[in-house]
């Protein structure tokens, strides 16, 4: 949802593909996304299950950590109440692991997969809701994936490379899967783009953060928004980090703001 929400506010028609009780919360979360302009047109009404609930905590560090509900709505997603067409006609689908930690919603992912044209891995590992196998199975379908830099540590762990150097591990995983672009977020260290012929580095963006929340879901939309519309890599990656900066020096994943506020937020920092 966040990347969709940040999507749109970037100029790109995104929807979302979920599922909500029918109950305050999942009505709370459709008006949201109306209110917003992302399509729940795919956003399916579970009767026999709760809207999803997330506990999230901070520590002195701005580090989040996240107490995910499970048994919810979106962990039974239906394949057959997907508009197939939609996902064949999109541009870029985006998925992540926690939406495959159950049987019903996992089915449905991997069903779209074969369908999706371009497809954005953003790993996001909220443990205990995923295993080393789930995610090496989702990586065989991704053209691109995004992770940050713990991520990639555990995936070079997954795949047995030691030691676990950054630059070791992309190449591993471009061996091993027929993924095009990696893209690797590292906090006050910026952030990296690998394609298979070329490496590029964005520093990160001097800030004073109000939370991390939502920070690496913008920063994918934004080099999404980018690329979508033919930018070169690295005017989307250095969007991307700026993205990324001007979120978490805001409260909340999804904070409203325009494109002239962005813009004037990436200019100041120059």
């Amino acid at each position: 949802m966040n990347v969709a929400y940040h999507l749109n506010k970037l100029g790109a028609s995104a929807a979302l593909i979920s599922a909500v009780g029918a109950d305050t919360a999942g009505t709370d979360l459709l008006n949201f996304l109306k209110h917003k302009g992302v399509s729940a047109e795919m956003v399916q009404v579970d009767a026999q299950h709760q809207t999803s609930e997330v506990i999230a905590t901070m520590n002195e560090e701005h580090e989040v950590s996240y107490t995910i509900l499970t048994d919810v709505a979106w962990d039974y997603i239906s394949r057959e109440m997907i508009k197939v067409q939609a996902v064949e006609d999109t541009d870029a689908f985006v998925y992540g692991s926690l939406s495959a930690r159950s049987p019903q919603s996992r089915e449905a992912l991997l069903y779209l997969l074969k369908h999706a044209k371009y497809k954005v891995f953003d790993v996001n590992l909220r443990a205990p809701h995923f295993d080393a196998n789930l995610i090496l199975q989702l990586m065989q379908h991704a053209d691109l994936l995004k992770v940050n830099s713990a991520e990639l540590q555990s995936i070079a762990e997954w795949i047995g490379i030691l030691p676990r150097q950054e630059a070791d591990t992309v190449s591993k995983i471009f061996s091993l899967y027929h993924i095009q672009e990696i893209i690797v977020t590292k906090g006050a260290s910026g952030a990296s783009l690998y394609t298979r012929d070329k490496s590029l580095h964005a520093p990160a963006f001097p800030v004073e953060v109000q939370d991390t929340i939502g920070s690496g879901d913008s920063f994918l939309a934004a080099f999404l928004a980018m690329k979508l519309k033919g930018a070169e890599p690295e005017a989307a990656l250095q969007t991307a980090v700026a993205m990324g900066a001007f979120i978490t020096s805001k409260a909340g994943a999804c904070p409203d703001y325009d494109q002239e506020e962005f813009d004037s937020f990436r200019n100041s920092r120059k």
